[in-house]
């Protein structure tokens, strides 16, 4: 398996598109600029592609291993860590305060798609790490932020997100886990945790366990949830490594794909835990982690994508079967190349189309959490707030579904040759599996988006984005040599705006056929949405010539002829559908 880090897509979207004016003039990163920002993507990707991606079927083959009490990463990972910690990978987007660089999200999340596409076990060990520093600095106090954020920088320590038990999943209202307070302030933490992604390993000398927990007499329910920070060993004052907390590995999940990925269950037997902001508003402080973690499952999902269509390119050059309609690449051969096949181009331009519209996607909600962090201007960080929320279903879920979709289709380029273990396809199937599950599933976000982002504050934005976007189109709507892209997507973009109409009178009418249409409404949203960022991509580059300029305005084309035709089918779906979803009872589908 090969891998090639899609850098000039990147650059040209951040240069190109986007600008990269737009981040340079936010506070703080001043000094950020394309050379810099092409060199780190240079380095990243040598990483990926030379250290990440040679260990990765040995790390499937191999697995994590629970013995002892303790867990072993697959051969090669300790080593793969060390050199991802020497060379700055931890501290991207970290504060120089704790020792980070202070770059960009927006260059952050262009790693994380090319750590995702090539090791998505690997970078588990890294990401959650990425998440909890994250909450940590946002919600922590000045203390725990000193002593403890600095180590997680630099690589040496690392972090995990809690949540889970037994018998609460997305409901965490329903958790068990206890905290009964001590003399000294801190408190004792006991219950289990199930589904704890790198909750046990050997990369770092210290894991901080992120865990949420009631207090005795929180109120029940959401509202008395508190988070705290659970150490595995115990940090003295000076920033050493004390003794053994009270936490402990239970087992390991034997799972389906990212099988390096140590998915650990826990045991907190009057573990010491450090609370985590105030209490009863821990719910509050892991949406911090949680939304970061959903746009980087996206991401992961984008990146497999991409490497999925990369080998799917290169095999289907080199196998050859049956003869290609004419006009054949060669007359006196008795097989051609499958590429020459229509239908293996229209699989790869599938692919295609959407890895890229999805990218620029993820570029834009990117910019605006840098301008949410860093822009002084308020209505502008307000705005942006908005889109983050509104996107943060969309990327994770969409995202993920892409990532199924294009392996499947690579899979099946690849024919018999992808179902065996030579070529690596049915393990990019395998491992990309879990992205539509965990981090909240994608039904799960599906409803957040219909039932939440749809109402309120983030409501009334949702609907002046899209009529931003409607009259973006109508600008354009007269111009000949946009024609075959602005007029499908201004199409789809009115059906987006009237179904979304109909969603809101449900939600307030008839709150399950709402709620039953949430996964339809999502793809139908992302697939709308994405055309239009492809107008705009195509817009951005009309008087630009090249093979490069030429090939994404034929990608366009193809994905407003094939793809984006999909959302008149998912519109009729949802408001004509209902009924047929109402009229069956649990009783009758149970019975």
């Amino acid at each position: 398996m090969k891998y090639d880090a899609p850098i000039q897509d990147m650059l040209f979207l951040l240069n190109e598109w986007i600008g990269i004016d737009r981040l340079t003039s936010l506070p703080g990163y001043e000094e950020v600029d394309a050379d810099l920002v092409e060199a780190i993507l240079e380095e990243a990707g040598k990483f990926a592609s030379t250290e990440l991606l040679t260990i990765n079927r040995e790390g499937d083959e191999h697995g994590a291993v629970f013995e002892d009490g303790s867990v072993r990463t697959p051969p090669g990972f300790k080593e793969a860590y060390t050199q991802f910690i020497e060379n700055g990978w931890t501290g991207i987007d970290a504060d120089p305060d704790h020792g980070g660089q202070g770059l960009p999200t927006l260059l952050q999340n262009f790693i994380d798609e090319i750590i995702g596409a090539t090791n998505v076990s690997f970078k588990l060990y890294c990401e959650l790490s990425h998440g909890a520093y994250h909450l940590i600095d946002h919600a922590a106090s000045d203390e725990i932020r000193e002593l403890y954020l600095p180590k997680m920088v630099e690589g040496t320590w690392s972090g995990t997100m809690c949540l889970t038990e037994p018998q609460c999943g997305t409901d965490l209202g329903l958790l068990n886990t206890k905290a009964e307070a001590n003399s000294d302030g801190t408190y004792k933490i006991s219950g289990a945790k199930i589904f704890v992604s790198s909750g046990d390993h050997d990369l770092t000398e210290n894991i901080l366990h992120l865990v949420i927990a009631r207090i005795d007499g929180a109120p029940a329910g959401t509202r008395g949830i508190s988070l705290f920070l659970v150490p595995k060993f115990l940090v003295n004052d000076d920033g050493s490594l004390g003794e053994r907390n009270e936490v402990h590995t239970a087992s390991i999940e034997h799972k389906m794909g990212i099988r390096a990925s140590a998915t650990c269950t826990l045991n907190f037997d009057g573990a010491k835990g450090y609370l985590i902001g105030e209490e009863n508003r821990g719910l509050a402080a892991m949406f911090k982690m949680m939304n970061i973690e959903r746009i980087t499952v996206g991401l992961q999902g984008l990146g497999m994508s991409e490497i999925a269509y990369q080998n799917a390119l290169d095999y289907a050059q080199e196998r050859t079967q049956s003869k290609a309609p004419a006009p054949r690449p060669d007359d006196s051969k008795p097989a051609d190349p499958i590429i020459f096949q229509p239908e293996m181009q229209r699989q790869l331009l599938t692919i295609r189309s959407q890895v890229e519209g999805a990218r620029a996607m993820a570029v834009y909600a990117a910019l605006n959490v840098d301008i949410m962090e860093r822009s002084t201007d308020e209505a502008a960080v307000a705005d942006a707030q908005n889109l983050v929320a509104l996107f943060t279903p969309v990327i994770k879920a969409h995202f993920s579904d892409l990532g199924m979709s294009s392996t499947l289709s690579a899979q099946q380029i690849f024919g018999g040759h992808g179902y065996v273990r030579e070529h690596g396809m049915e393990q990019l199937v395998r491992d990309c599996r879990i992205a539509p599950i965990y981090e909240g599933t994608n039904e799960v976000q599906a409803i957040d988006l219909v039932a939440r982002k749809l109402t309120g504050k983030t409501g009334e934005f949702a609907s002046r984005f899209m009529d931003d976007w409607q009259k973006y189109l109508a600008e354009h709507a007269n111009d000949e040599d946009l024609a075959t892209l602005v007029r499908p997507a201004a199409a789809a973009l009115q059906s987006l705006i009237e179904t979304t109409g109909w969603v809101r009178d449900k939600l307030q009418s008839d709150e399950a056929t709402a709620r039953g249409a949430a996964s339809q409404y999502l793809r139908l949203f992302a697939l709308t949405i994405i055309a239009c960022f492809w107008v705009q991509v195509i817009v951005s580059i009309r008087d630009k010539s090249g093979a490069f300029y030429d090939m994404k305005r034929k990608v366009a084309h193809f994905y407003m002829q094939q793809v984006l035709p999909e959302t008149a089918a998912i519109a009729t779906t949802i408001v004509n559908g209902a009924e047929a979803l109402a009229n069956i009872s649990v009783d009758e589908l149970t019975g």
